[in-house]
This record gives C-alpha cells, structure tokens and sequence, in this order.
C-alpha cells in the first residue's frame, strides 16, 4: 500500500510543531530522546470502546515523512532559520514505534501508540498521527457499532459523497475494519484492496419513457448482478410490480434477479409487503436491500422489527460519525531525556500519565475481557491496579495473567510488521468484540470497562504530582 497523502509529506503539520522543532535545533536540544503516547480520553458515541484502526497507514507514511525542495523553500519563505530548513532538507523519520495491533479493542486512557525518539522526530508527527488514527478509529468503531446491530446481514458503505472531504477515502477502508462487506467506493476499493460493487439510481430509472424499459435494459446489461431501485414512482403499485415481471423473465433466459432496493419510506412496511409479494410471484430468493440515512440505531429498530432485509446501505452517518464529530485521542510526552514527566491540570482527567509505558490486558475464566493495566515498561507482575484519576478505585489481579498488547511496530523509521488485509484486520475486530462482555457493548448505558495503573506507575504519578512535576 502506498500513502493517499505521496507529496509533500512533511507538510502534514501545525505550524507549532516547526517552531518548537526549530527552537530545539537552535538551542542544541534536537537529539535529546523523548517518548510521547497516543491515547484517547472518552468512547464516541457514548459507547464502550473503540476499535483501534490507521495503524498501517500511519506506519507506511512516516516511512515516507520528509521535506523536499518544495516544502523547505516553502518553509524559508515562511521566515524559518537557514540552518534548520537545511536539517529538514535531510530530515528522515527514525524514531521506533511501539503500538496494539490494527483492530485492537481499546479504551480511554490506554496508551495505545508509544513513540520514541529524538524531541525533534517525535514532535513533528503529531498531527500526521493524531490525524490518520482519530478519524479511522472513529469510523471503524461506528462501523463495528452498525454491525453489532445488523447480525448477519450485508452491510455495504457508500458515504463517500456526503464524508468530509478526501476523509471518505480512509473512511470506506475503516468500515470494512469494522465489519461492513462492500464498499461504493472505487478509489478505496481500488487503494486498500476492498470488494467494490453499485447498482443503479433514481436518475437510470428516470431517463427512460417507463420504469418497467429501464428494469428491462439494465437486467439485459447486467444479467447476473441485477438489482433494481424500485421507489422512483411508486414502490407498491409500480416499482415491485414491474421488479417482479423483470424477475419472471429473467427466468426464462435462465438467470435470476438478484435484489430490488428500497431508499425511501416505511422500509419495515415496504420490506414486508415486498417479501409477500416477491414470494408469492415465486421469487423467494430475490433478496431486499434497504438504503435511505440509516445507522446502527435505525437498523436495530428494524430488526426488533422483523423487517425482512436482507443487506443494508450506510452512507452519511457512517463516514461521517454521526453522533460523535471526533475522537478525542490526544499525543503527550511522558519521558524526556530519560526523566519521567507529566502535564498537571486541575481537569484531572487532562493530566497524562508519566515515563514509557505498556498496555496489558486481563481476561476471566472464560477467556472475556475483564480489565486493562497500564504499567511501567519494565513491569511483569500485577497486584492492585489503580483507577488512573478517581482516588480509592482499585481491582486486584492478583494470580491473573496479563497479555501484553503493546509490541515493536516500527524501528529506526522502518516497518517491522507484515501487511494485513483489511479482511484480517476484520476477523481481528470480530474476536475482539465477541471477547468483550455484552453489558460493555451495548448502546444505552454501556458498562465502564475497568482500566487500572500499576502501584509502580501511580506511586510515580503521586510522586510527581506532589513534586510539582520537578
């Protein structure tokens, strides 16, 4: 796979990130080593977790991170010092990353990306990765959402013409993380690998004399992928009709109709009424998609319905993560030049926690998922873990083993993990999920999944705390 963004890479930045870089170039600070993390603070959409996702993209760009001569004179004319736009011009990304898996499920406050590095290098990628991994995660997390509610039905994404901007791209890649089948979307299918596929809109219907012509042309065209929109006219007495005298002749040449689409109206009524009536026709195998601004909310209600559809089209509320704008992941140093250091805030909940830092993870008898711990690196063995702001939160885990969920992605600037298919990375979401107790991923009220620190890390939290962070 090859970056969306291939030129001018290092242009991907806030202005702030160029000045602090040039301030510790020309004051001699530029190699010392700092460790920043990546974490988030709150679920979207008021639900339990996050599907972690932008890993390989994020990875495959900053192996590409550079300023070339079209980015550094931009720079000096911006009024940049000579001598850092002549360090930029040699500036390769070498820092190691260590981070979850892509379709890991995470939670507020975990560490799931740590980078390390020089201040310089590690500053400079703030915004390409807050970036790349705030909007995946988003999407992929309202995908996994909209497929928890949708069971086995297909889902398809076409939200490429109402997502914001050129986010549509890595939207489309996000969905089928979270566990939608085909895409609308031909650059995405075509950049990350994903199954594409279409049918027809209002407009074909509408450019013939009759409705009952344009099913017949496309059927004619498309034998074995036909699926007609049936509700440009009138979906009862016009468009199902005439879909089911296409099906019927469709079957004398040996071939089947493959679906009719409801995008309007009623679709719990409508969907009923056109499964009697392709039934009775004969054509019980005609399966009914539904479109029309659906989410995981609307398509619940038609399955606590019965509605009988067969595949569903998300389009706007999932490229768009409709209910929750952004994911609030934020990028912190918690070590520089080897000491410990952490923001302070009367908001505790914007205070990070400090030094170089692993993610565990704790699972009961029956192998669910049961609570995360936050530890020093260096740490093996977990006792009382401790609720990283709200003082006398604690869960022991003593005799309980933790898996290590943080693990060497990138070394030196260069990628150590193999590619995975969007599919993989799916499977890995659908485990994840399923390992996750129910009450933790349901949409009203979703239990707090417990995640604790370990007493080494919140004896050092208190002690710098305390010291006023000196």
């Amino acid at each position: 796979m090859v970056p969306i963004l291939n030129q001018h890479t290092g242009l991907y930045i806030d202005h702030y990130e160029l000045t602090m870089a040039q301030g510790y170039f020309l004051s001699g600070m530029k190699e010392i080593p700092a460790v920043f993390d990546y974490y988030f603070r709150k679920n979207p959409y008021d639900g339990g977790y996050v599907v972690f996702a932008g890993l390989e993209e994020l990875l495959v760009s900053l192996q590409d991170f550079r300023f070339d001569g079209t980015a550094c004179k931009y720079l000096s004319g911006l009024g940049f010092d000579s001598s850092f736009i002549s360090y930029l011009e040699a500036f390769r990304f070498r820092a190691d990353i260590f981070s979850v898996k892509e379709g890991e499920i995470v939670f507020p406050q975990e560490p799931s990306v740590r980078v390390e590095g020089n201040l310089i290098e590690t500053q400079l990628i703030e915004t390409l990765l807050l970036n790349l991994l705030n909007f995946n995660s988003l999407i992929a997390t309202k995908a996994a959402r909209i497929r928890q509610a949708a069971g086995d039905s297909q889902l398809m994404d076409f939200g490429l013409r109402r997502a914001q901007g050129l986010g549509g791209i890595q939207a489309s890649r996000a969905a089928v993380l979270g566990g939608f089948d085909q895409t609308s979307n031909v650059y995405s299918a075509f950049h990350f690998g994903l199954e594409s596929s279409g049918t027809m809109a209002h407009s074909w219907v509408q450019s013939f004399a009759d409705e009952l012509n344009a099913f017949r042309t496309y059927a004619g065209i498309f034998p074995d992928h036909c699926i007609l929109l049936v509700d440009t006219y009138n979906t009862l007495k016009s468009g199902i009709p005439n879909a089911i005298r296409v099906g019927l002749e469709m079957e004398k040449r040996d071939r089947k109709l493959l679906g009719i689409r409801l995008d309007s109206g009623d679709l719990a009524y409508l969907s009923k009424e056109a499964r009697k009536m392709l039934d009775r026709a004969g054509l019980g195998y005609v399966q009914i998609i539904a479109s029309n601004q659906l989410d995981e909310y609307v398509i619940k209600s038609l399955k606590e319905q019965s509605a009988p559809i067969d595949s569903f089209g998300v389009g706007t509320a999932l490229a768009t993560g409709k209910g929750s704008g952004a994911l609030d992941g934020v990028y912190k140093i918690g070590m520089v030049d080897g000491r410990p250091t952490m923001k302070v805030s009367d908001n505790v909940q914007k205070s990070n926690l400090p030094g170089r830092k692993a993610l565990f993870r704790f699972r009961d008898e029956r192998g669910k998922l049961m609570a995360d711990g936050i530890a020093l690196e260096d740490e093996k063995e977990f006792g009382i873990i401790y609720h990283p702001y709200e003082q006398g939160k604690k869960r022991n885990v003593t005799g309980y083993t933790g898996e290590k969920l943080t693990g060497k992605v990138m070394e030196q600037g260069k990628i150590l993990v193999g590619k995975q298919t969007p599919g993989m990375i799916a499977d890995r979401v659908s485990a994840g999920l399923n390992d996750l107790p129910e009450e933790h991923r349901r949409f009203m009220n979703p239990h707090i999944y417990t995640v604790g620190i370990s007493g080494r890390l919140h004896t050092l939290k208190e002690k710098l705390v305390n010291s006023g962070n000196n």
